[in-house]
C-alpha cells in the first residue's frame, strides 16, 4: 500500500503541472490548452489528463497494471503531428519517429565514417525512435505554443519529463533501466553529440514535411519553410554530417518513383 500510495501522489504531482502549465497558458492569452478535460476544441493535454486519472482510479481500486508500454508506443499512429497547419497529408507521431531515427542514423554513420566519430549508430536510432514518446500522452504541441515565452516552455519540459517517465513506469522493473537510458544523454561527451545529432535529425524531418506540402502545391507551410530552413543552415555550419546530408541526400526528397529509381 505504501508504494501504492508514493505512485498515487507522483500522479497528483503531475496533474498539479499540468494545471501550471494551463495557467500559463491563461497569462498570456492562449486558448489552445483545455482548463479541463471537458473543454470543446483544446485536446493536447487532454489525453494526458484522462490516461493519468484513469491510471490514478486503478491505483485507488487496488487493481493490478500490466506492463503496457508497447501497447502504449504502438498509439504512436494515432497522435497527428502539425494540428494548427492545414495539411495535403496528415502525419503522425509514428511516422515522423521513422524518419528522424533513419536519419539520426544516418547522420551518426556519416560523423563515424567522415569525421572520426566513435558515436553508438543504432543508439542514435532508437533515441530517435523514441525521442517524442512523452507525445503519446501530452499530445503533439504546436511550436508556437510550447517556445512562446521561457515560462511556458519550461513548465512544458516538466510535464513532458513527467509523461516521460509514466511511460517508463508501464514496463516490467527489470526492464525500466535499458529503456530509460534512450529518454536522457550519457554523462559523455560523445554522447551529449549525438542527441545534438538527434535534434538535427528532428530539425531535418520537420524541413522535409514543408518540401513535401509545397511538392503537393500546399502554400501552408510556406512561412514555416523558410524557418526551419533557416535553422537547419545554422545547423550545417555547426555539424559538418548535417551539411553534408543536407547537400547529398536532401535535394531528392519531393522527386517522383519514376525520379527517384
Amino acid at each position: 500500500m505504501q508504494a501504492e500510495h508514493v505512485e498515487l501522489q507522483s500522479h497528483v504531482t503531475f496533474i498539479q503541472k499540468f494545471t501550471i502549465v494551463n495557467s500559463c497558458c491563461d497569462a498570456v492569452g492562449l486558448t489552445y490548452f483545455a482548463a479541463t478535460p471537458a473543454t470543446p476544441g483544446c485536446d493536447v493535454f487532454v489525453s494526458a489528463w484522462r490516461g493519468i486519472m484513469w491510471r490514478t482510479t486503478q491505483l485507488v481500486k487496488g487493481k493490478p497494471m500490466s506492463a503496457t508500454f508497447f501497447a502504449l508506443v504502438s498509439r504512436m499512429k494515432y497522435i497527428d503531428r502539425w494540428a494548427l497547419m492545414r495539411n495535403s497529408r496528415p502525419e503522425n507521431l509514428s511516422e515522423h519517429s521513422l524518419e528522424v531515427a533513419c536519419i539520426a542514423h544516418a547522420l551518426a554513420t556519416i560523423a563515424n565514417v567522415r569525421y572520426g566519430r566513435a558515436l553508438d549508430a543504432s543508439r542514435a536510432a532508437l533515441v530517435g525512435l523514441y525521442h517524442d514518446a512523452s507525445e503519446i500522452i501530452t499530445g503533439d504541441m504546436p511550436t508556437p505554443v510550447k517556445y512562446h515565452d521561457h515560462q511556458l516552455r519550461d513548465a512544458y519540459k516538466q510535464v513532458e519529463h513527467e509523461a516521460q517517465e509514466h511511460l517508463l513506469d508501464h514496463l516490467p522493473q527489470d526492464l525500466r533501466p535499458s529503456f530509460a537510458e534512450l529518454f536522457s544523454p550519457h554523462d559523455t561527451d560523445e554522447d551529449r553529440y549525438l542527441w545534438q545529432l538527434v535534434k538535427a535529425a528532428d530539425r531535418l524531418s520537420a524541413l522535409i514535411k514543408c518540401v513535401d506540402e509545397a511538392q503537393a502545391g500546399n502554400t501552408e507551410f510556406r512561412t514555416a519553410e523558410v524557418s526551419t530552413r533557416e535553422r537547419v543552415d545554422e545547423l550545417c555550419a555547426q555539424f559538418p554530417e548535417v551539411a553534408d546530408f543536407v547537400r547529398e541526400f536532401l535535394p531528392s526528397y519531393g522527386s517522383t518513383l519514376d525520379e527517384l529509381l
